[in-house]
C-alpha cells in the first residue's frame, strides 16, 4: 500500500514526501520538497563531482563526516535524537545536488532541518572542520575544497539560532 501511495503522489507530481525514502527510516511529518531547499545552486560544470569522486567519493566523504560529527563531544548532543539514516541519505542528496551530479534533494529546507537545535557558531565551525578532513582523506584538492565550501557557506545564516 505505501509504494502505492508514494506512486501516486509521484505521478500526481504532489511536492510532498508523506513516508521515509530508506527502509529503515523513521516516518517524518510531510513537507514541500524542493532542490531550493538544499541552500545552495548547484556547479554549473561536472568537474567538481568529478573531483569529488563521484557518488562514491561523496557517500564516502559524507560518512566520515557524520562518524565524526556523532563522536565529537563539542557537537554530538546535537545528533543524538537524529535519524542518522536519514542524515546521511539527505547530506548525499544535498552534496550530489550542489556538485551537480545530477540528484535532486529532498530534505527540508536548511532553516526548518535546524530549528530548534540551538546550533552555535562554533558548533557549525566543528561541523566544517569534520568535512574538511573527510574531504582531506578523500584527496579532494585544496582548491576544490575551498570552492565547495564557499557554497555551503552562507547557509551558516540558516542554520546557526545563537
Amino acid at each position: 500500500m505505501l509504494k502505492v501511495l508514494i506512486v501516486a503522489a509521484a505521478l500526481a507530481g504532489a511536492p510532498e514526501n508523506p513516508s521515509p525514502t530508506h527502509p529503515n527510516e523513521e516516518a517524518v511529518e510531510p513537507y514541500a520538497q524542493s532542490n531550493a531547499n538544499a541552500g545552495a545552486t548547484p556547479f554549473a560544470e561536472k568537474a567538481m563531482w568529478e573531483a569529488f569522486h563521484g557518488q562514491a567519493g561523496v557517500d564516502r566523504i559524507v560518512d566520515e563526516l557524520v562518524d565524526r560529527s556523532v563522536a565529537d563531544p563539542r557537537i554530538s548532543e546535537i545528533f543524538k535524537s537524529h535519524d542518522l539514516v536519514r542524515l546521511r541519505r539527505t547530506l548525499k542528496e544535498q552534496f550530489c545536488y550542489i556538485l551537480n551530479g545530477g540528484c535532486d534533494y529532498t530534505g527540508r529546507s536548511m532553516a526548518d532541518a535546524h530549528k530548534d537545535l540551538g546550533v552555535q557558531n562554533a558548533d557549525f565551525n566543528a561541523l566544517v572542520e569534520h568535512l574538511q578532513v573527510a574531504m582531506d582523506r578523500e584527496k579532494i584538492p585544496f582548491r576544490v575544497q575551498n570552492r565547495f565550501l564557499a557554497k555551503l557557506a552562507p547557509m551558516q545564516r540558516q542554520t546557526v539560532e545563537r
